[in-house]
């Protein structure tokens, strides 16, 4: 029993720093933009004084009080590209995450991938995949923590997140 326990701990713990380093690799290559922000640097935003008639800021504070990590990469690097899709494709498939939506506008597709908390609006990581055609961006980004997948479209506004309005379809879409 004791093993099995030690077996399981393990399991999470290297599940948890899978997801955390699947896409390190991005992170300061060339003709790669990224955005890292942390639970201390979230931890840091929610501490910020709001004036209590601002009821979006409130909602916004709220909810990076729930944010552990945020990872954003976009490249206009076809290699690059097809690396960030292999690493995306392959990442849903051995985290557990499920298909949340699935967007094809004018040859722009995105996928959004979440792994689901307590109910079926709470997100404890999002992913979102969105591949540049016609000379656009290519965003990967990844989103952990404890949320509402309804509280995404805060967030996009506030830090005009690449691929935001793609997020805002999702939070929409779920409720």
């Amino acid at each position: 029993m004791k093993n099995f326990i030690i077996t399981l701990v393990f399991a999470f713990v290297s599940t948890a720093f899978y997801a955390q380093g699947a896409f390190d690799k991005f992170d300061g290559q060339d003709d790669v933009t990224s955005v890292i922000v942390n639970k201390k640097m979230f931890d840091l935003m929610s501490k910020v004084k709001v004036d209590a008639s601002d009821k979006e800021m409130q909602q916004y504070i709220s909810l990076i009080k729930k944010l552990d990590y945020l990872k954003v990469f976009t490249t206009k690097n076809p290699k690059i590209e097809a690396e960030m899709k292999a690493s995306a494709d392959k990442y849903v498939k051995t985290a557990g995450l499920e298909e949340l939506m699935r967007i094809n506008d004018g040859g722009r597709n995105v996928k959004i991938s979440v792994k689901s908390g307590a109910t079926d609006s709470q997100v404890r990581e999002l992913l979102m995949y969105v591949d540049g055609a016609k000379g656009d961006e290519t965003v990967l980004l990844s989103l952990t923590g404890n949320f509402d997948i309804n509280e995404i479209s805060v967030l996009t506004d506030k830090m005009q997140l690449p691929g935001g309005s793609d997020l805002k379809k999702a939070s929409k879409g779920k409720k």
